[in-house]
């Protein structure tokens, strides 16, 4: 190989690695501009049934509105941690309520898929199916798991966008009220808009049991809009998390070491008569690194 030869060859890996670069940073601001404070627009219809039974009834179509802080906890060079927190009751007395938590991690091999019953199943993925991609792994109110997926950034033509299809629990507008179906096949698109974000869904609602095919009940759309507002509007969720944040660091630090041990995750749905939410929420409850251990570790089946 002649010394033009090497030279063009370094100059084009160079422009490869420069570009990845520059499309990392585009992700990056991308996923971190979905913080702030903002009015959210949920609304969820079901599209399609297809259940042979002639009672069947579908769900609701559902219309909330809500003021959301979408805090960044964490800012690092492969991931990115966001805590979603609503705002609700009146302008005088103001209720804080830990919502949904996304992490989103860069070029991520080792994720949990959801399978049915309160059960994930570790995939240690090959590096190269996942090259320059991010995962999305969203958390329940307790940073217990709930569904991850992983896929690339797309900007083109204007637009910054991210989507993925992964299976997931009932959502929590749904579990205490249905129970002939057990998993949510989602798909999930965050797309940055000039506003703020948008999340569009499209959601079969299956029934899955082992050694069957799985069978789609119903077909959902979802599409939650926010809007972005003036930070000051959610103060009240900001001097919220400045004062819990600590606590919660103990129990995404829990969860982390459970997740590094590689293996499949089967949860209980209540210990002592309670959800794990039930028990984290309680004021009773003292937050240091052996309550929270000994009470996590109660809801993982061995």
């Amino acid at each position: 190989m002649n010394r033009l030869t090497v030279l063009f060859v370094f100059a084009l890996i160079l422009s490869i690695q420069t570009n990845a670069q520059r499309k990392k940073v585009k992700d990056q601001n991308a996923i971190k501009s979905m913080c702030g404070c903002y009015e959210v627009g949920f609304n969820f219809a079901e599209t399609f049934q297809y259940s042979k039974d002639s009672s069947y009834t579908p769900s609701k179509i559902k219309h909330d509105k809500a003021l959301e802080w979408v805090q960044l906890v964490e800012d690092k060079k492969n991931k990115i941690v966001m805590q979603h927190l609503l705002i609700v009751g009146r302008p005088s007395k103001k209720i804080v309520i830990k919502h949904w938590r996304q992490d989103w991690v860069y070029e991520n091999t080792k994720l949990y898929t959801y399978n049915a019953n309160n059960k994930w199943l570790f995939n240690n993925l090959p590096k190269k199916s996942v090259r320059g991609q991010w995962s999305q792994k969203v958390y329940q109110v307790d940073d217990s798991p709930r569904y991850e997926g992983t896929a690339t950034w797309i900007h083109a033509d204007g637009k910054s966008y991210w989507e993925n299809t992964t299976d997931a629990p009932l959502p929590r507008r749904e579990y205490t009220k249905r129970s002939d179906y057990n998993v949510t096949v989602r798909t999930n698109k965050h797309i940055i808009t000039n506003e703020g974000w948008v999340h569009d869904q499209d959601n079969d609602k299956v029934v899955r049991e082992k050694g069957q095919k799985d069978i789609i009940l119903a077909q959902e759309k979802g599409y939650n809009t926010y809007k972005k507002v003036d930070d000051n509007k959610c103060k009240a969720a900001q001097d919220w998390w400045a004062k819990n944040k600590s606590s919660w660091s103990i129990v995404r630090a829990k969860w982390d070491l459970v997740f590094q041990n590689g293996q499949d995750i089967q949860l209980e749905k209540k210990v002592a008569n309670k959800p794990l939410y039930g028990h984290l929420f309680s004021k009773e409850f003292n937050f240091n690194e052996d309550s929270v251990s000994k009470l996590i570790d109660s809801f993982v089946i061995k």
